[in-house]
């Protein structure tokens, strides 16, 4: 099973931009929907954004037209460009498939925290 390994989170001020990878161990080619999760502390684990091997995308309403959800199909890398954030961005971000997340297996995540 494909397993995902999250990067590029950090500490960015409010108004900035940062672009999250996430990294697959195999083939995501004939995966139909890889999602970007976030989790704040003390809060649940929010979908956020989801790419779909048939080219569409889908954003949660506080993320639209600031994220940007991308696959490289032939790099097995999905990414989350990030402009325009917010401190309510602050969060851990994850990938994964619905499949993976009904099972409770989750990579390392990648810290995001957007601070003056």
């Amino acid at each position: 099973q494909v397993q995902f390994v999250e990067s590029g989170g950090g500490l960015v001020q409010p108004g900035g931009s940062l672009r999250l990878s996430c990294a697959a161990s195999g083939s995501i080619g004939s995966i139909y929907g890889i999602h970007w999760y976030r989790q704040a502390p003390g809060k649940q684990r929010d979908l956020v954004a989801t790419t779909t091997s048939v080219g569409t995308a889908n954003y949660v309403d506080s993320v639209k037209g600031r994220f940007t959800i991308s696959r490289d199909n032939a790099k097995n890398t999905v990414y989350l460009q990030m402009n325009s954030l917010k401190p309510e961005d602050t969060a851990a971000y994850y990938c994964n498939t619905f499949e993976r997340a009904a099972k409770g297996y989750w990579g390392q995540g990648t810290q995001v925290t957007v601070s003056s």
